[in-house]
């Protein structure tokens, strides 16, 4: 018996050694996502997703992510076992965003890190930055999962209750396996959890009051029969709205398209509102249900019985948590109390019918960044309160 293994290069080397390797292809992007899933089988409270879903985020011609971005992924071995992941990824249209917006020139990524132990993660950090490096890259933010609109940000807080749909989840160790490397943290991004069962606070209550009687403002929901038209309005919205946040990135076109595809069988008119301004659409409110509710269940599989489940479920997912991922204002209306009202207009409205037709108890708002004033003050005004952080690193290269 002797104490090596063959490398893929075909060196012979110590099997205690770690060989970072790049992947690619259907059968690398599955042995990536596989590896993702064996790791995050064993992080208490983490709810298995579909395996497709996965590997369509890997498969740069089914995720349009992949038209502006530059990726590699990356696996770790030891022994001629896998035991780590990582990708690096350079987004082209996040160089041209201002610097003082956290991205802009030279900024590039990474993201999907998994590590059995601390020299592992040493090992994937450092294939990842000089990945980077080579490319010209100056500085590094991660992990960002790929795009920031997918899974931005470390858990490191949050981690005693499972995720509420599109929300990652990763076990405690990590944060210090980055730190370790001279990532510091960049920016923190925050979930409010909100017990929708009760009524708002009287002060919310006037306002909304308030609002439903100024014949300026409409509040609808969202109209399936004109699904497209109402995805392009709201992201519309989105892209102004969001335009200056930190580590924005605008939706392409593609991008929009895709995302719309991929929410549709979770929008229900009731739990989506646009509301309008002399007719014109200037903010909205996007609620899912939580899927990952029914994918504890399940085991996130959709054969050979899963299906069955699922259909019923998006029907009318009965008693299932309520997460909003999106909500924008038009920028124009910022920092104004319009902006406020329009807010919390929405979210009583939502509330009303995500307690009263889909019996939910509970709510989940955000992400939201951490210096984001004004959405800080609303998630404490209806009295939520945070229950996960995520934190996105910096490092310059």
């Amino acid at each position: 018996m002797n104490d090596q293994t063959t490398r893929a290069d075909g060196v012979r080397a110590p099997t205690d050694e770690i060989v970072i390797a790049p992947v690619s292809g259907k059968r690398g992007r599955a042995a990536f996502v596989d590896l993702g899933r064996r790791f995050a089988a064993q992080v208490p409270n983490s709810v298995p997703q579909l395996r497709s879903e996965q590997l369509e985020l890997v498969h740069p011609d089914k995720n349009p992510f992949f038209a502006h971005a530059d990726v590699q992924l990356f696996m770790a071995e030891r022994g001629g076992k896998p035991v780590g992941r990582i990708s690096a990824h350079i987004d082209r249209l996040a160089l041209s965003v201002p610097a003082d917006q956290g991205m802009g020139p030279g900024t590039g990524m990474f993201g999907y890190f998994d590590a059995e132990d601390a020299q592992v993660g040493d090992a994937l950090l450092a294939a990842a930055e000089e990945w980077l490096r080579a490319r010209g890259m100056t500085k590094v933010l991660g992990p960002i999962s790929m795009s920031i609109w997918e899974e931005p940000g470390l858990l490191v807080r949050g981690q005693d209750h499972p995720p509420m749909i599109m929300m990652g989840h990763h076990p405690s160790q990590y944060e210090a396996f980055i730190t370790a490397n001279g990532y510091e943290p960049a920016k923190r991004l925050y979930t409010y959890d909100l017990d929708i069962s009760q009524q708002f606070p009287p002060l919310v209550q006037r306002i909304v009051k308030s609002g439903e009687r100024n014949p300026r403002i409409r509040m609808r929901k969202v109209e399936l029969d004109h699904y497209e038209r109402e995805i392009e309005i709201i992201l519309e919205i989105l892209n102004d709205a969001w335009s200056e946040n930190w580590g924005f990135v605008p939706l392409t076109d593609a991008e929009v398209q895709h995302t719309g595809k991929k929410l549709r069988p979770l929008i229900h008119p009731e739990l989506n509102r646009i509301a309008e301004l002399d007719g014109e659409p200037v903010a909205f409110m996007l609620t899912l249900p939580d899927v990952n509710d029914l994918f504890a269940r399940t085991g996130g599989k959709l054969f050979p019985f899963g299906w069955l489940s699922t259909l019923g479920w998006l029907r009318k997912p009965m008693g299932a948590g309520m997460r909003v991922p999106l909500m924008g204002v038009r920028k124009r209306l910022h920092n104004s109390r319009l902006a406020s009202q329009l807010a919390f207009m929405m979210i009583s409205d939502i509330r009303g019918y995500a307690s009263k037709t889909f019996r939910s108890e509970r709510g989940e708002i955000g992400w939201i960044l951490d210096d984001n004033q004004g959405m800080v003050a609303i998630a404490n005004t209806i009295d939520s309160n945070i229950n996960r952080e995520y934190v996105i690193y910096s490092k310059d290269l």
